[in-house]
């Protein structure tokens, strides 16, 4: 059976996408390696964070304002809390300045209604224990903020997906798609089947530039280590005394979640940072070399996990583009083919926005959002949330 609209990859992208398109009338087919969720996809771990922090980037913290509704939604239309609105915690070790990315976070997130409050080293000592004293004298508490469970966000997503039709085929890889292709008619799996469509919506995450290869300038596969350690006492990093939370992030790169009961109770800590490229096909190891830093950081900033355990190591994949924007538009040539990628590490968080803003552009329904276009190398502007 040829669908309309058949989707390469079964991740956030991809799922959302998929019930949209179904919503809109269409039949979809999902192909993936599966299983679904995938282990080794971007979108499946046991957290993401989900804030509308995003520096002076009044288009994406406008867009997370639009987010919030879908994620509460969803709690309640899945029967369970997956997503947990627990704020963030955003702190600085300078005093917040123009310019700077905590300072321009909380002046945005005014501008748009929302409430944060201040917090100080002697705040956070009373009101979040777990931190060491006298590293972060400045930063703020966002209320309207949280973590979603996004490995078990996907698999309830893709249950849903398929109790309205969508078509899931596992254990399929699609090769690349010639660029000298004049149509593109059909595409050919590592198996040889032959897949047909109407349309087709590349949504394959890192693997994306190894199907449309000549995006291979603009989005790259970048890893980046994750690290999910194992506290004495899980209730001491579990809200409201401790939240999600980034660390003089745009200088640094560190962020983290709290204590994951459905996942033994670790707390996981992560870097939003320059990361190493990489492919995605090959295993996936945690270079011994990152530990360390990893403990150093602990050591100053949260001194109960620095000596414990690690429970898990975790590689993930970002598909980063050059500028930190998403692409997320018809091919120039091919206007039966959709690229939707580009999460470079923060798309998580759309996810209730982004099946719309998809099946919009493989439908031709509105216009792509201009930051999202198919779009040329150019000087990056880069996320104001990025170490480098």
């Amino acid at each position: 059976m040829a669908h309309d609209v058949v989707i390469i990859g079964g991740g956030i992208f991809g799922v959302t996408a998929a019930l949209e398109l179904v919503a809109r009338g269409a039949t979809v087919r999902i192909v993936d390696p599966g299983p679904l969720p995938h282990p080794d996809a971007s979108s499946t771990d046991i957290s993401k964070l989900i804030r509308a922090d995003y520096g002076a980037d009044a288009l994406y913290a406008g867009f997370m304002l639009a987010a919030f509704p879908g994620w509460r939604a969803w709690n309640a239309e899945l029967g369970e809390e997956l997503f947990h609105e627990t704020g963030v915690l955003v702190l600085a070790r300078e005093p917040m300045a123009p310019r700077g990315f905590e300072f321009e976070s909380r002046a945005s997130l005014e501008r748009l209604g929302v409430a944060v409050e201040h917090v100080d080293d002697a705040s956070l000592a009373a009101r979040f224990p777990a931190w060491g004293r006298g590293v972060y004298c400045d930063g703020y508490f966002n209320p309207l903020a949280g973590w979603a469970e996004s490995g078990r966000v996907v698999e309830a997503l893709a249950k849903r997906a398929r109790g309205v039709g969508v078509t899931i085929s596992e254990g399929l890889r699609v090769k690349p798609i010639d660029p000298r292709a004049e149509r593109v008619d059909e595409l050919l799996t590592e198996d040889g089947e032959r897949i047909s469509a109407g349309r087709f919506v590349i949504a394959a995450g890192a693997h994306t530039p190894a199907i449309l290869t000549e995006l291979s300038d603009r989005v790259r596969p970048i890893a980046q280590s994750i690290l999910h350690f194992e506290p004495a006492d899980a209730a001491a990093f579990a809200p409201p005394s401790f939240v999600p939370w980034a660390a003089d992030i745009a200088r640094t790169g560190w962020y983290g979640f709290p204590s994951a009961a459905r996942a033994g109770g670790v707390v996981k800590v992560a870097r939003h940072a320059a990361g190493a490229p990489g492919d995605p096909r090959a295993p996936r190891v945690v270079p011994e070399s990152v530990e360390p830093a990893f403990r150093a950081f602990l050591t100053e900033s949260l001194p109960a996990l620095a000596e414990r355990p690690i429970a898990a190591r975790r590689v993930c994949f970002y598909s980063d583009t050059f500028d930190g924007d998403f692409f997320i538009d018809r091919h120039p040539r091919w206007d039966n083919v959709t690229v939707a990628s580009g999460g470079s590490g923060h798309a998580f968080k759309f996810a209730p926005l982004l099946g719309g803003w998809i099946a919009d552009a493989a439908t031709g329904s509105a216009p792509p959002i201009d930051r999202f276009r198919w779009r040329a190398l150019a000087e990056a502007r880069r996320e104001a949330a990025r170490a480098r």
